[in-house]
């Protein structure tokens, strides 16, 4: 069982659900990948639930806040882990981007964190760890096993990350595509990067979790709700996967025999 107790800095630590419809995206989760939720109080009247595995915290989601832009849909949020939130925030400007969301402190001494969009228009978290380091369980079905960055400019996006937490960066083909560039820390690849597949979208994080078998995930998701953007098809030498909307709204993707 992939345990995680600490991650290095560049590497995607946590995710979580920001949804229109918190108890349609509750019921939904828990009958998909058995997890548990443990909810928190977040403050100004709001509850974050902490989704677990196993007893390990893998996830979490909460409502839409009461201030998001109208016609906000959900969506994942991914956070990659710094050692400081502060001087990341710093860098980031630096290096192009804006910042979302100040760094602050979460309540309880989880953690800093601060929200920012890349230059290629991207939205991405950065977290650093106080008692709570991020997903304590990755890479099993249920939980967290890649997060992908899905942008209209590689190399600017990479460049962008590579400034703010000294990953490294490797582009090579994978699977059916030609080029696909992975980000590294300490020569581990730890999430990936390509060209936006559909034009029109907005530059995004895609996340995906682990599932036993891809088909019948697809088939319990629809079961409950889910729409299918891409039906299960396979990546040769990597694996299987397919790309779903939740009844939220929110897209995410379901794997299995991811290689890293």
């Amino acid at each position: 069982m992939p345990v995680v107790e600490s991650y290095k800095q560049g590497t995607p630590c946590w995710v979580d659900l920001s949804s229109t419809d918190v108890e349609v995206s509750k019921k939904f989760y828990t009958e998909l990948f058995g997890w548990e939720l443990d909810p928190m109080d977040a403050g100004n009247g709001m509850t974050y639930y902490m989704a677990k595995l196993h007893g390990r915290k893998v996830a979490g989601m909460m409502q839409q806040m009461p201030d998001a832009p109208e016609g906000m849909p959900s969506y994942w949020a991914n956070y990659i882990a710094v050692d400081s939130a502060d001087d990341a925030a710093e860098r980031a400007v630096a290096a192009g981007g804006s910042i979302l969301f100040e760094p602050d402190d979460v309540p309880n001494g989880s953690g800093r964190m601060f929200f920012a969009i890349d230059p290629t228009g991207a939205q991405i978290g950065f977290w650093e760890a106080g008692t709570h380091p991020g997903s304590g369980l990755v890479n099993e079905p249920g939980t967290m096993i890649w997060n992908e960055l899905q942008t209209d400019d590689v190399p600017k996006a990479v460049k962008f990350y590579e400034a703010v937490t000294g990953c490294s960066s490797d582009t090579a083909p994978a699977g059916d595509l030609q080029e696909y560039t992975s980000l590294l820390v300490d020569g581990k690849r730890i999430a990936g990067a390509l060209k936006l597949p559909i034009e029109g979208l907005s530059p995004f994080w895609m996340t995906y979790f682990g599932v036993e078998d891809v088909d019948a995930g697809v088939a319990r998701a629809v079961e409950l709700g889910a729409h299918v953007i891409a039906p299960a098809f396979d990546l040769p030498g990597i694996g299987r996967m397919a790309v779903l909307m939740d009844p939220a709204g929110a897209a995410f993707s379901i794997m299995t025999g991811l290689a890293v």
